[in-house]
């Protein structure tokens, strides 16, 4: 039997997407993926997509975009857990740019041991559980995922078993993706005192950008509909931003 996934579409505007994310407001909207520099709140890029396109998606396609495009020489990021995704953190080592991203949270099952709970350890490529018993290699998924699996004979016998896993043979499984590493390594940049010192000007310049332009330039919600005439509104709403900055700065400068 093939299963069918359901994508809910406006009758009214057929180039938004559906929003559904935990603790906001579900509804048909746009995204506006937002770029600011960290010295002036300058907005260096502005792209929208329909409600239900992830905010990951983009980013390194976006950032690689202003690269080029402006010549810019990145040395660090800033960004939210939405971003903590292998793929960008992998990206993020491939140009040499110190990456500092947001904790996600993840919600394990309930009475089960958490991931974090099982050691891994690189020399020997194996987990060890809060037992002491090792999780080996067995396959790698086609999404890249690396498999570890416990001994179910061993693990039947654990005083530990109904902590660990409910599975019917008994057998623990992790999953690892094979850019895990470059995780682990945002992870550490985020905990260092540099990591500390750039995420915390992230709400002062990229949030407060957005919070403008919701609050001073009515980009709270699109005058017109589709994605080609939502896209206009924020790039001049992104170019009154601009036009702001730059004027105040230069007035300091007298």
């Amino acid at each position: 039997m093939t299963e069918t996934k359901e994508i809910r579409k406006s009758t009214t505007d057929p180039d938004c997407g559906f929003m559904s994310r935990e603790n906001k407001q579900e509804m048909f909207c746009y995204l506006d993926h937002r770029t600011t520099d960290m010295k002036f709140n300058i907005i260096t890029d502005a792209y929208v997509t329909p409600g239900n396109v992830h905010d990951s998606i983009p980013y390194l396609s976006r950032l690689d975009r202003q690269i080029d495009r402006f010549g810019f020489k990145v040395e660090a990021v800033a960004l939210d857990s939405g971003y903590l995704t292998n793929p960008i953190c992998k990206g993020l080592h491939d140009r040499s740019i110190f990456g500092v991203i947001a904790h996600r949270r993840y919600q394990p099952t309930k009475g089960l041991f958490p991931k974090w709970k099982f050691t891994y350890h690189k020399e020997q490529d194996i987990y060890v559980c809060p037992n002491g018993q090792k999780l080996v290699y067995r396959t790698t998924t086609r999404e890249g995922y690396r498999e570890y699996k416990s001994d179910s004979k061993k693990c039947s016998e654990c005083p530990l078993l109904k902590e660990c896993t409910r599975s019917k043979n008994k057998q623990k499984v992790l999953t690892r993706h094979v850019w895990e590493e470059f995780k682990e390594k945002v992870r550490l940049n985020r905990l260092s005192l540099s990591g500390k010192i750039l995420y915390k000007y992230r709400k002062e310049k990229v949030e407060r950008s957005f919070a403008d332009s919701k609050e001073l330039h009515g980009l709270r919600y699109c005058r017109l509909r589709g994605l080609h005439n939502a896209s206009e509104q924020v790039l001049l709403t992104a170019a009154c931003q601009n036009m702001k900055k730059i004027a105040t700065h230069l007035a300091k400068l007298g």
